[in-house]
């Protein structure tokens, strides 16, 4: 079992801060949003994003959501309108996500 010590203390920190700056400028905070949570999901729990094949273990569901979330993060940086639903259905999709993998972590 992995110790969820320091590495959860610093995400729950760093969520927060990216869950207030989101309630004032949704659209602007999301791609970084994204980049924290690839980072997590990479990182910590190994997902191989850039392979659409969910390998053994993985939800495809998380994929799925996380690419779409992304792929409106991708679509913001490059300077096109996205509709507000998309953008809040997005942030929406990586809190799920954000939640699922600390659970996961924090469980005894």
């Amino acid at each position: 079992m992995v110790e969820p010590g320091l590495d959860l203390h610093e995400w729950q920190t760093r969520w927060e801060e990216l869950q207030e700056l989101a309630a004032d400028e949704p659209a602007e905070t999301l791609p970084e949003i994204v980049r924290f949570v690839r980072g997590i999901l990479e990182n910590d729990r190994r997902f191989d994003l850039a392979n659409p094949v969910v390998e053994e273990g993985q939800d495809p569901e998380i994929v799925r959501n996380f690419l779409a979330a992304e792929d409106i993060a991708l679509r913001i940086d490059a300077g096109a309108d996205v509709e507000p639903p998309d953008v809040v259905a997005a942030l929406d999709d990586l809190r799920e996500i954000y939640e699922y993998v600390v659970a996961d972590r924090a469980a005894p």
